[in-house]
């Protein structure tokens, strides 16, 4: 099957693309086009029969782990690495006056 670009579509593209061809460069796009849809043709030819969709190469399983709740309090454990605490909270220098 021969796919024709025409013009219209070139520029389009073009535009779209915001590419500034020249002439040169719109006719080799239209050849470049023409054998990319001729080959997705020619993919389409294929028989796929029997083969199973696929949406990555390598079968691929979920990998995260439970989500377990643990509530426990650590607010001791937490408030020794602050720079100063107060009510139970941290308590940092001030970055603006």
């Amino acid at each position: 099957m021969a796919n024709i670009i025409s013009d219209e579509t070139i520029e389009y593209v073009g535009i779209l693309a915001k590419l500034e061809l020249s002439e040169q460069e719109k006719e080799q796009a239209k050849k470049d086009m023409g054998r990319m849809l001729d080959y997705i043709d020619k993919l389409g030819e294929l028989d796929t029969e029997g083969v199973e969709p696929m949406s990555h190469v390598f079968p691929v399983e979920n990998v995260l782990r439970e989500d377990t709740v643990t509530n426990t309090d650590v607010r001791e454990e937490l408030l020794a690495n602050a720079p100063g605490e107060k009510d139970g909270m941290f308590m940092a220098p001030r970055t603006f006056e």
